[in-house]
Order: structure tokens, then sequence, then C-alpha cells
């Protein structure tokens, strides 16, 4: 994003955030920049060695369950109700020279990024710095405007969005390259006006950040091509290291939440055809909760991706973008998000990553992938 792979009413200073628990609809794909400084190298050989936990993905005070533990408010929506916000979603956005630095560098370029399109809680923390120092942006390919309406998503839409931009591949190849990164994501609008859903113009982009940097790790989160297998091969073979689409929600909340084109069904025959041209790649997904959906539910959705033979999912908490959107249901508290996450070891997931403010490519997440690619290599190597 990512992905992001991948929107609400956040307190402190940032009023709107995201939904992108792996944001779709955006199915909007995005580059994620990670680069660390030397005060993280520590950090950075910890996660290494254990990967990540869920509090690399929670910020700050998020973490301290002093704040979380004795909330008394309503978690579930009641009739004609509007939920208030708990504690552990309300974030401040550190503003600093990162920021200012990566968001000059793509207005300059004309990028466009998911994390201020679809209002990312996250924004500060990933484009400032945040705790291991840390820089990550998001830019979206194809645009700023999606062919379809998912229910929970802020992107705007239109039937023919403004042809694509001949030059954005080399652009985002030259951005990604001037940030000195070592791990992007990538990811997208749904483009159903055009023929292939854009997943040449994906691969255009892969194939430059990959001349220019052959070391540099690749993950896209796409849409679904409407099910054009043809355009997942081409995408997956493309050169990138990490497949990631989104299947958003349970499956029994499909067409209530995502727009008619997408189904989970779909959604898992991409991943699926993905694995299977490319067997070395890794596939993630994700799922947002607070929709309204059961713990048998999700468990059973869960246990569906991993027989698909999913790598990777992370789950967050969907939080509504406009009063337009889908109002939410309940807000999960960190400690169900902790439940998940030890479900999806359980199940076999390579990674799980579970919690209120995960999103699909948060920058811990892209630690761990990071390490599991390189050692997966090494291993291939020493073969």
């Amino acid at each position: 994003m990512l992905l992001m792979k991948q929107t609400c009413v956040v307190a402190g200073r940032f009023t709107r955030s995201l939904l992108l628990s792996q944001s779709r609809c955006i199915d909007t794909s995005y580059v994620c920049t990670t680069s660390l400084t030397t005060a993280a190298k520590d950090r950075k050989k910890q996660l290494s060695a254990d990967g990540p936990d869920l509090q690399d993905f929670i910020s700050g005070e998020l973490s301290d369950k002093d704040r979380w533990e004795e909330y008394r408010g309503n978690l579930k929506r009641q009739k004609g109700e509007r939920l208030r916000l708990p504690p552990w979603l309300k974030t401040e956005i550190p503003i600093g020279k990162n920021y200012n630095r990566l968001k000059n560098t793509l207005r300059d370029l004309n990028l466009h990024t998911v994390c201020e399109e679809a209002r990312c809680p996250n924004i500060g923390e990933c484009w400032g710095g945040g705790e291991y120092a840390t820089a990550t942006a998001t830019i979206m390919l194809m645009g700023d405007t999606c062919t379809r309406g998912c229910r929970f998503c802020s992107v705007k839409t239109a039937r023919k969005p403004p042809p694509l931009d001949p030059n954005e591949p080399e652009n985002t190849a030259k951005a990604i390259s001037a940030w000195g990164l070592d791990y992007v994501v990538l990811t997208s609008v749904d483009r159903d006006d055009i023929p292939d859903g854009g997943a040449e113009h994906f691969a255009k982009t892969v194939v430059n950040l990959k001349q220019r940097s052959p070391a540099l790790l690749v993950e896209c989160l796409t849409p679904d091509f409407r099910g054009n297998l043809s355009a997942v091969e081409k995408l997956a073979l493309s050169g990138l290291d990490v497949y990631a689409h989104n299947v958003e929600t349970v499956r029994e909340l499909q067409r209530y939440v995502r727009d008619p084109r997408a189904n989970f069904d779909q959604s898992l025959a991409v991943l699926r055809h993905a694995k299977a041209v490319n067997p070395t790649i890794l596939t993630k997904t994700s799922i947002m909760l607070g929709l309204g959906e059961t713990d048998a539910q999700i468990y059973s959705a869960m246990k569906e991706l991993r027989d698909s033979g999913i790598d990777c999912l992370t789950l967050g908490q969907y939080m509504q973008p406009t009063k337009r959107h889908l109002k939410v249901e309940e807000y999960v508290t960190p400690e169900r998000f902790a439940h998940w996450e030890k479900v999806g070891k359980e199940m076999g997931f390579a990674y799980t990553a579970s919690g209120p403010l995960v999103r699909s490519s948060y920058k811990a997440g892209e630690f761990f992938l990071k390490n599991l690619l390189e050692n997966r290599k090494t291993t291939a190597a020493a073969d």
C-alpha cells in the first residue's frame, strides 16, 4: 500500500482517519517507504530475531492498558446511536522533518498517497519517523479516483476517471530511489475502465523500481482486476516480493460492505493464482473488524484464508470516514485483537498483525516481512 495492501473520526489532532485495514475498494495501491537510522539498528536486530508483536503496531499511549481497561463507554452501537471514540483509538500526529520532506517530494513528482486520500490515522507516525526512526509514505498508483463505490471507503469515485499518467511508473521509482529505502509498498484505486485493470501499469512500476534498486523489496496491494487472472499473473511475475489483496470483511458481510463487483471468492481466486504462478512470493490480505461480524464469522474467514495458502494476515478496526459511509457497529478492544493475533499464529499464518490501528502495511509489518523474505533468500541460496 500499502497497501494498506488498505477512514473515520479519530480524536486528538487528527479528526478524520482511514478505515483502510488493508483498504481495498481503495484496493488503492500505495508505496510504503521504510528507512532506518543508526539509532534504530538494535531494535531492527531484535525484530529480525523475534518479529514484531502487538506493541509494535500501536504507538505511544495507545499501548498503556491503564487507559483502556477502565473505559466504561458503550462499544456496541445501539439503534440510532453513534459510538464515541474509545481511548485506544485517540492519537496525536507528530509532524517533523521527514513528514515535510516526503510531502514535498510527492507534490513535486505529482504522486498521490493513500495516507492523505484515505485520511490514515498513522500518517504522522509513518511520515514523521515514529518510535523506530522509520519514514513511511504511501503512494497511490493510477490516480486518486476509483471506479468502485465500497461503503467503507472515502476515496472519490467516477465511472471514467482521468487517463493514467504514463510517467508515473518512472516518477514513483525516482522518488523511492531518492529516499534510499529497502522496502516499499505499492497500491492503487480500482480501474475497471481499463481492460487489464491497470495491471500493466503496476508491473511497469515494479520493473522500474527493481531496475533502479535491485535489492529493494516490493509489496503490491492490488485490486482484484475483476477476476482477470491474466492480469494477476502479469503482476505476480513482474518481480515483486509480496502480493497483497484485501478481502476487507468476513464472507457474510461482503455485499453489505464492498462494491457488488467484489466478492470473497473472487478475492481468494486472485491470491491463489498469484501464488500458483509464483510460489516464491508471499501472499497477504486484511480484514476490518467492527462492522457487525461475529466471532464465528471471523474465525471461519481466517480459516478459509489459511486453507487457501495465504501467508500473511492483518486485522484492524474499521472507522467511519464520513456520515455517508457505514457506521461503526463495534469498537473492538485491544484484548480481542490480541486474541485474533494468537488465533492467526495457531492457524499457521507466517505473519499475523492484529490491533486497533493496524493497517495493511503499517511499518512494523514491513520490518517483519523484510526479514522473512531475506531469510528465505538466504536459505534458498544455501541450498
